[in-house]
C-alpha cells in the first residue's frame, strides 16, 4: 500500500468543503495526468466535459472509462489510482467526497454514460 508521502491530492482544487462533502474539480488537458491519490470516501464523479478518462488502479492495472459530458458515477472507496486523459479533449469533472455517507457494502453505479467503444 502506498504511504502518505507518495500520495497528491484527489482532483486538481477543491471548490467547497463542509461537514458533509467535500467538491473537488478534476482539470486535464490531453496526455495530462493527475496526481496518485487514494479514496477514502465513496464519491460522485460529475463529467463536465471530455470522452475519456482512463485510471491507472494500483492491484489492478489501466482501466479505461469511456465518458461524455452528463455522466455521473457513483464510485465506493478503497482505490489508490492515477487518472490520464489519454484523448484529444480536454477533460473536467466534479468530484464530490461524500463524508457522511451511510454504511456500505457500496456499489460502483453510473447514469448517462456512453457504451464502451462507441
Amino acid at each position: 500500500m502506498a504511504s502518505e508521502s507518495e500520495l497528491g491530492n484527489v482532483a486538481t482544487r477543491i471548490l467547497f468543503e463542509n461537514d458533509a462533502v467535500r467538491g473537488w474539480e478534476m482539470d486535464l488537458a490531453p496526455g495530462e495526468r493527475s496526481d496518485r491519490h487514494r479514496h477514502t470516501l465513496p464519491y460522485l464523479l460529475c463529467i463536465l466535459e471530455g470522452s475519456r478518462v482512463d485510471a491507472e488502479v494500483d492491484g489492478r492495472g489501466r482501466v479505461e472509462i469511456p465518458v461524455q459530458a452528463g455522466s455521473v458515477f457513483f464510485v465506493p472507496p478503497g482505490a489508490t489510482e492515477t487518472a490520464i486523459n489519454p484523448g484529444p479533449d480536454h477533460f473536467r469533472e466534479i468530484l464530490i467526497e461524500l463524508k457522511q455517507a451511510g454504511p456500505g457494502p457500496h456499489k460502483l453505479a453510473m447514469a448517462n454514460a456512453p457504451r464502451a467503444g462507441g
